[in-house]
């Protein structure tokens, strides 16, 4: 994907970014598709995006989104820098958003 964040429509807030847009950096090199959106929205805390890319499962911290759009979001990292959920997170992460994402990918469909 190398489109501009401006041929990404609109920005939108993380309560309606849609599953399964395209995601990239800010130059446009393509990083995957937003699997869900984890938040709080009873307090309003965006935790960040759970991304599907060719190596598996990535979570974006809410720090590391630059960007959420119509038709796309922008993550301020490629791929390979993105955390990988786990089951064997360090203490450190067990309330964090990469806990969400693990706990999430792990629920029962």
């Amino acid at each position: 994907m190398t489109e501009n964040a401006e041929d990404l429509g609109e920005p939108v807030a993380y309560l309606v970014l849609r599953e399964g847009v395209p995601v990239c950096t800010p130059s446009g090199d393509p990083v995957g598709t937003v699997t869900r959106v984890l938040a709080d929205e009873r307090e309003d805390i965006f935790h960040g995006l759970l991304i599907s890319t060719p190596d598996g499962p990535r979570f974006a911290a809410g720090d590391q989104v630059a960007g959420l759009y119509e038709h796309g979001a922008i993550v301020t990292e490629p791929a390979e820098r993105l955390a990988r959920p786990s089951a064997d997170l360090p203490a450190a992460h067990q309330d964090s958003g990469l806990r969400k994402a693990w706990n999430w990918l792990v629920q029962p469909k």
